[in-house]
């Protein structure tokens, strides 16, 4: 599982025109699910992102975490984040997990969030979105999840 957080002043996804999610203070997830992705990857991200503490206290230094400042989380599926470019010109997606298996998992994720105390949003899965935000910081960190352990990355 691949993750790229970004901690936003504000954001929101749109299909068609219409808003169907939108949070303020907190953090924006894009989450690219690959084939081989199980729970224990959900339970992992999910409990890195609760705790993540890249919120700044009252000295300005990053020390608290998106439930300390309660603040919200929009999680936005994107299996382009597992496209490979290494060939030719289009990227190949064969590295990210087909609808029927991420779906679910991208479901679990956004559960497994509020389960842990922290209001959670998400995007349509499948559909064509329009994402907004504004990037507090910027503040933007690439997570990859395998085997139940966060990885470093790259």
């Amino acid at each position: 599982m691949l993750v790229v957080v970004q901690r936003v002043a504000q954001a929101s996804v749109s299909v068609a025109g219409e808003t169907v999610a939108d949070i303020d203070h907190g953090l924006l997830v894009l989450v690219g699910v690959a084939p081989s992705d199980a729970p224990t990857e959900v339970e992992a991200v999910a409990d890195k992102l609760v705790g993540l503490r890249i919120f700044t206290d009252d000295a300005g230094k990053m020390n608290l975490s998106v439930a300390d400042v309660g603040g919200s989380v929009l999680v936005v599926s994107q299996f382009t984040l597992l496209g490979n470019v290494g060939k030719g010109r289009r990227p190949s997606f064969t590295g990210a997990a087909a609808p029927e298996v991420a779906e679910p998992l991208v479901e679990q994720l956004v559960d497994s969030i509020e389960q842990r105390g922290v209001p959670t949003a998400s995007g349509r899965f499948g559909a064509n979105m329009a994402v907004s935000l504004v990037n507090d910081g910027p503040v933007t960190l690439v997570l990859s999840a395998k085997d139940g352990v966060i990885e470093q990355f790259p």
